[in-house]
């Protein structure tokens, strides 16, 4: 049991870490990799939710679910960083500038 509370543990952390980050900083690249470090978080909650566990007759029996949403959340999560990594770089070639203006309200 122990080792299911260290992976929801440190995928809490993980999501308040990369939260913080994501609202704290105004760098696009740290604000995407915040992003990231987020997403890196809700995949050990979900692995932590399909960790096997014990049937009524002795054998371990995990959940697939979760295994096949962190599989597809990885590849998801892989393309929206090349998408949001090339929306970066147009935003610094059109601006000159690698963070997000203070007043947007234009």
């Amino acid at each position: 049991m122990i080792t299911i509370q260290l992976y929801l543990l440190g995928g809490m952390g993980l999501f308040t870490l990369g939260l913080f980050a994501a609202l704290s900083v105004a760098h696009l690249l740290r604000k995407i990799l915040a992003l990231q470090v987020m997403g890196s978080g809700v995949f050990m909650v979900l692995v932590a939710l399909g960790y096997p566990r014990m049937a009524g007759d002795g054998t371990a029996v995990a959940d697939p679910l979760p295994q096949a949403l962190v599989l597809t959340g990885i590849v998801v999560s892989v393309s929206a960083t090349a998408l949001a990594l090339a929306l970066a770089c147009r935003y610094q070639a059109e601006t000159g500038r690698t963070t997000l203006p203070e007043d947007a309200t234009r």
